[in-house]
């Protein structure tokens, strides 16, 4: 049996708090009408589309499916089908089939299950059927280049499970729709974008392509800058579109008329003054979509109905009013609602679907979420699990484990002994972040960053809980407060040293360098701290983790930056972070690890040791995008523009080895960003292990995730909104 590796532990920015659910509502409902439920309520679940009656009973012929229903039951209408993505399958977000008989609660088979396709980690999105088939995205596929997309679209038959890559190898596609008769495909494509995907955060710019069902590599491009195609008849596409360049700037939903592929004609049937995404076609004029009518900011703590994403019908003859569809009954108005699809009913008529946040209306201000989460890895020996909080951090031993808030906020620590409690509380959001235990585990010293993150202008201090797992942990005590931008500590393995980045020295552009705190595990100091300057340059060294040996810093930085790369990008961090190296007696000696781009655009950051040292875990968006990101919960400023988690393997002994290293291991495969990262010897397969207890047990979530009125506060959805991204 392999050496166990330990768990990787990492937070999942913008992915709701608590799960999200498949709705449906009529589409003209009334005041009183209530969403009704399409699943079982488990897990989250997410990205439905009908399976017509036709394909349906093409299913029923695989045995899993045939134990729950008969071809009757389609004849008869009391059979209802959904392709869905869920994450109920080894906390992978994968397909799934849901099959409802009238009157019985609905199951739920895994797709992948049924028809025996890929059991590895990937993931899947956007089922959709056409005929015979199942078309679908996956990122089964590693890009032939780093920071591209891994997502291709694939197809597979509903009776024999045949499947085949429809996307031309090398190019990368999202979104796929189906026109009605089954016969042409569109996507929204990286094809024929100079220089494919290149950090864009909200609008991609991808470009529609359609091609045959039958010749998937005869491919027409018939919409440039468009995304997430819907057919509305077998000559008429919807998609949507960012209006301008603006960070948070509105969006459009347009109507292309394919009769003249020579002369497409385009027209665009949302007003500008508002963000309409997400449409799916009712018809050849009517459309559903996804809108934001007025703007929201983060000191908004209950928003009104405009400023949640609800759903809406328009006529693209412009003869009639819109339609609102979630925002009409006031218990469901309040929450976002996201990417609308169409229910076909027996008698003629049609319902609207969606997914929103589920919320026990009972007691809204108490829900439960777990704590910890845990998912297939695709390295057997070597767990992998996500953390309700961000920047996680373990104790050497694996016994501790402290996060702080989606708020940043409070410090909160938890053992296998203890339950969840906050070690400190600041008295404002925003004020604390990067908690980090001292690698001597029986010190019991957690440092944490007191100020605001993400902005260099403002002091940070590194403050130090003493005692902090106990039942008297000390009140935070400053060890780094010298009235400059001090951040991201970790010490040495004697936990007697202290590295941390800071702008001291960094001028009037604020570069951040490395820096050495000595007799960090002292709570009072009797004479002068010394301090010494580990890295110089007019860059920012970042994001910094001592090595188990004691001999090497892993630290993110942009010294590689080219000349001309831009100070920002859409107001955001324009990245150019790659992972680096240094030794701590001698600093000259400076190693590149592993970047992003070949420009060295994108960022990998947050670099970790293993406890072994032998390997290096990083949140980077080496894999581009997996979604359209406009689908997921709106942000305001990104930390990052994306992200997974990746490890790479070093040569603990020689640092000259360890340069430019070209092979990686993708960890997760998330349409979120999957952020902040540790590394822990504690093991999730261990049988009878005392974490694996806090993997199954649910704790409660307090306002201001949900209001005792039913409403979702901003929260809910996931948003992490920071004022600034320079990290």
């Amino acid at each position: 049996m392999a050496q166990k590796l330990g768990s990787i532990g990492f937070f999942t920015t913008y992915r709701p708090p608590l799960p999200v659910d498949l709705y449906s509502l009529s589409t003209i409902p009334s005041p009183s009408e209530l969403t009704v439920g399409l699943t079982d309520g488990k897990s989250y679940n997410y990205n439905g589309q009908v399976i017509p009656p036709a394909a349906l009973k093409l299913m029923l012929k695989r045995p899993m499916l045939a134990s729950v229903a008969a071809e009757a039951d389609v004849d008869s209408g009391r059979l209802f089908g959904l392709i869905m993505g869920s994450e109920r399958s080894n906390g992978l977000e994968t397909l799934h089939i849901v099959l409802r008989l009238r009157d019985k609660s609905p199951v739920i088979f895994s797709f992948a299950e049924v028809y025996g396709t890929y059991n590895e980690v990937r993931m899947e999105d956007s089922g959709v059927i056409a005929g015979e088939y199942l078309v679908y995205v996956t990122t089964k596929d590693p890009a032939p280049a780093r920071r591209q997309p891994w997502t291709a679209v694939y197809r597979t038959h509903l009776v024999t499970g045949e499947t085949r890559r429809l996307t031309p190898q090398g190019t990368a596609d999202l979104s796929p729709a189906v026109s009605p008769d089954g016969s042409k495909i569109a996507v929204a494509s990286f094809q024929g974008k100079n220089g494919g995907w290149q950090g864009e955060i909200e609008g991609l710019m991808t470009n529609i392509y359609v091609f045959s069902m039958n010749d998937p590599s005869k491919r027409t491009m018939i919409i440039k800058n468009g995304g997430w195609p819907s057919w509305g008849s077998n000559n008429v596409i919807f998609f949507h579109r960012k209006l301008d360049d603006t960070p948070g700037g509105n969006w459009g939903v347009f109507r292309a008329d394919l009769r003249e592929l020579s002369s497409i004609t385009i027209s665009q049937v949302t007003p500008n003054s508002i963000k309409a995404i997400t449409p799916a076609a009712i018809d050849e004029n009517t459309v559903v979509v996804g809108t934001i009518r007025k703007s929201s900011k983060f000191s908004d703590r209950q928003k009104d109905t405009d400023q949640y994403r609800q759903i809406e019908i328009f006529d693209s003859t412009g003869q009639k009013n819109p339609v609102p569809i979630t925002k009409v009954n006031e218990k469901t108005a309040m929450a976002d609602h996201f990417n609308p699809f169409v229910i076909p009913q027996n008698s003629g008529g049609k319902r609207i679907g969606f997914h929103c946040g589920v919320v026990d209306l009972k007691n809204p201000a108490e829900v439960e979420s777990q704590e910890l989460m845990n998912l297939k890895s695709p390295i057997s020996n070597l767990g992998l699990f996500r953390v309700s909080g961000v920047f996680p951090t373990f104790s050497k031993d694996g016994t501790k484990l402290a996060f702080v808030d989606n708020e940043f906020s409070a410090v909160w620590v938890t053992d296998i002994k203890g339950p969840l409690r906050i070690v400190h509380q600041a008295d404002k959001p925003n004020s604390v972040f990067s908690p980090v235990w001292s690698q001597d585990q029986e010190k019991d010293i957690l440092y944490f960053c007191n100020g605001p993150s993400f902005t260099a202008r403002s002091p940070v201090d590194i403050m130090a809980i003493f005692d902090a797992s106990t039942v008297n942990p000390s009140k935070p005590t400053p060890v780094v407060n010298d009235g400059f931008n001090n951040a991201f500590p970790s010490s040495n393995p004697d936990g007697t040293r202290l590295v941390y980045r800071s702008t001291n020295g960094g001028g009037t552009d604020l570069h951040k360098n490395l820096y050495i705190r000595e007799e960090a595990h002292i709570a009072k100091q009797e004479q002068e701290i010394t301090v010494t300057r580990l890295t110089n340059g007019a860059w920012t060294d970042t994001h910094c983790d001592w090595s188990p040996n004691g001999k090497w810093i892993v630290f993110s930085s942009t010294r590689d930056k080219p000349a001309n790369a831009p100070v920002s990008d859409n107001d955001l961090d324009p990245g150019y972070f790659a992972v680096y190296l240094v030794a701590v007696d001698n600093p000259t000696v400076v190693i590149r690890v592993i970047h992003s781009g070949p420009d060295f655009a994108g960022h990998v950051n947050h670099p970790f040791f293993s406890p072994s040292g032998n390997s290096i875990v990083v949140a980077s968006d080496l894999a581009a995008v997996s979604c359209d990101p406009i689908s997921l919960p709106l942000f305001t400023h990104s930390v990052r523009p994306y992200g997974d988690i990746f490890t790479v393997d070093i040569d603990p002994e020689d640092i000259q080895k360890n340069k430019d290293i070209q092979t990686f291991n993708r960890m997760t495969h998330s349409k979120f960003e999957n952020s902040t990262c540790t590394w822990t010897v504690y093991s999730t397969d261990t049988p009878g292990g005392s974490w694996n207890l806090t993997l199954n047990q649910p704790h409660t979530l307090q306002c201001p995730f949900a209001y005792p009125d039913g409403s979702q506060g901003w929260q809910m959805t996931g948003h992490l909104i920071i004022p600034n991204s320079l990290c």
